[in-house]
């Protein structure tokens, strides 16, 4: 390789994003705010946050096991948006091959994610030339990320077996959770392919960094030309190595750090917030958009029963025209996960590509399963809409 490890690190740092929101380490925000713990820790769990919180902000090098292709240098790099682990409006590229109706992620050539930088320019991947199917997804937000790994399953496969208006199904998405080996709901990332914390955090690490760990060991070949990966990759998998002095890893620690962050608080309630709120619940967008869910018994008891305001089923939906074109885990081309709408306010663009800053586009957008009720909304009066955007502005 032609790069020293030194002048690379030096030059991965200068090029990290610069976030001043975010407070000095040792400093994580109060408790109950945007990318702050959630309330009722006990002291060992608050330990665990603040460490977290250190390894979420990491700047991974070279040395540290990033590359040789990754999409970026830290877990905040992608996540800040209003706080550590809010959203942002950096995609990531997605691509396949489609033929007679049938997504081929093209995985020999390196997909279906597309790695978009790299340790050196020869390592770069491309899309494919017989790519045909490309799609952008922006960062998910993973504020209060605990509360939903603690709904139970069963929560969530009764919501797809009960009856719902207009059409609408609405699916489980059945997984097998890589942490545990066991069947599972998933219900993290745009297409629901996760059901845990620490395998959404594992896969982020391989993929999005290019830290290889006990659950993803290998890494990705550029382009999938493995004849290139012997070359470019000089440290010993898995990188994600365990801490002697506290038995466990880096992606241990960024696991719990979203574990324990606390959920998007509710901005001020006007009249017309509470208007636009029933405006949301008479066009049947709650049917999607379920307005609270219960956690089940937890050994952290700040997690254990609680009320999720997250406005998500957490289920599959058949989006119609919204869908990316790309079947992922348990998701076909036309499926995506019901987007939780708490912390809507913090977000600086929505739905899946982040196509848009504004509400109205958003909601217009809204095809398949969600068109009856999209279409409800736009025969509102004018009046009317505003209040319904008011009140996911308070969100």
């Amino acid at each position: 390789m032609n790069f020293s490890v030194s002048s690379l690190a030096l030059v991965l740092a200068l090029a990290a994003p610069a976030f001043a929101q975010q407070p000095p380490p040792g400093r994580p925000p109060a408790a109950g705010t945007l990318g702050g713990p959630v309330t009722g820790l006990t002291t060992a769990e608050m330990a665990l946050f603040r460490d977290g919180l250190t390894g979420f902000r990491q700047v991974e090098t070279a040395d540290s096991g990033l590359g040789p292709i990754f999409n970026d240098i830290s877990c905040i790099a992608c996540h800040n948006a209003g706080g550590a682990g809010g959203a942002s409006r950096r995609t990531v590229t997605r691509f396949g091959l489609t033929r007679d109706g049938h997504f081929d992620p093209l995985t020999a050539r390196g997909g279906s994610l597309l790695q978009q930088r790299a340790l050196d320019p020869s390592f770069r991947e491309v899309v494919p030339v017989e790519a045909n199917t490309l799609a952008r997804r922006v960062t998910t937000p993973v504020f209060g990320a605990g509360l939903i790994e603690a709904i139970p399953d069963a929560t969530l496969l009764a919501a797809a077996a009960a009856s719902k208006p207009d059409g609408v199904r609405g699916r489980a998405a059945l997984i097998n959770d890589i942490t545990t080996g066991k069947q599972r709901v998933g219900r993290f990332g745009w297409k629901a392919q996760h059901a845990t914390l620490l395998a959404f955090t594992a896969d982020a690490y391989v993929n999005e960094m290019g830290i290889t760990n006990r659950f993803f060991p290998e890494e990705n070949a550029p382009n999938g030309n493995t004849g290139l990966l012997a070359r470019a990759d000089q440290i010993n998998d898995p990188e994600d190595e365990v801490n002697p002095s506290t038995g466990r890893t880096d992606v241990d620690r960024t696991a719990a750090f979203m574990r324990l962050l606390a959920p998007p608080p509710r901005g001020r309630i006007t009249a017309d917030v509470t208007a636009g709120e029933r405006l949301f619940a008479s066009l049947n967008c709650t049917t999607c958009h379920t307005p609270a869910l219960t956690t089940g018994s937890s050994s952290i008891a700040a997690l254990s029963r609680k009320r999720v305001a997250l406005y998500s089923d957490l289920l599959l939906h058949d989006m119609g025209a919204l869908g990316d074109g790309i079947a992922e885990g348990p998701a076909g081309v036309r499926e995506l996960r019901t987007a939780p709408l708490w912390g809507l306010s913090a977000r600086p663009v929505y739905l899946h590509d982040g196509r848009t800053d504004s509400l109205n586009t958003a909601i217009r957008a809204h095809d398949g399963e969600a068109a009856p009720a999209k279409n409800r909304y736009v025969q509102l009066p004018a009046a009317q809409q505003q209040q319904l955007i008011a009140f996911l502005r308070s969100l």
